[in-house]
């Protein structure tokens, strides 16, 4: 099903900012989405990855956990503690997950978990149904 739901081009193209301390990660998945038409921004910390997420404004987040300077659960909570943010589709994309990882991103409101490794098709599928549910609550929204 990978590619079923792929990204429109249209006045707005989809913006999703990667935040992972491993460049190898961030060049698997700006390779593997590069076919999506998606615009990728990248951030190596939690908090550059604070900052790009108020500058840019990304339609989803693919956040990882063990980080440098800010982790990723700290990030989660400013995220979700800013206006602006809260809103934002996050996946976790992280090499933990004990119950105690998986139920703390849970209580954030997470849209989904994936643990690394990962197959890259599995990861797009999850993005695009990440997306594809975002666009349907926003309708929703704007119908009710």
């Amino acid at each position: 099903m990978v590619g079923l739901f792929k990204a429109k081009k249209s006045a707005h193209t989809v913006k999703i900012l990667v935040v992972d301390d491993e460049p190898d990660f961030i060049d698997i998945i700006k390779s593997g989405i590069k076919p999506y038409h998606y615009d990728v921004v990248t951030a190596n910390d939690g908090r550059e990855g604070l900052e790009k997420a108020q500058n840019e404004k990304p339609d989803l987040i693919l956040l990882d956990i063990k980080m440098p300077i800010m982790d990723g659960y700290e990030m989660l909570k400013r995220l979700r503690n800013h206006q602006n943010l809260k809103d934002v589709a996050i996946i976790m994309v992280t090499k933990f997950f004990q119950p105690k990882d998986i139920a703390f991103a849970s209580s954030y409101g997470i849209a989904d978990y994936v643990v690394k490794p990962f197959s890259l098709p599995d990861l797009i599928e999850r993005i695009e149904n990440t997306l594809q549910n975002k666009n349907l609550a926003q309708s929703v929204k704007t119908i009710l």
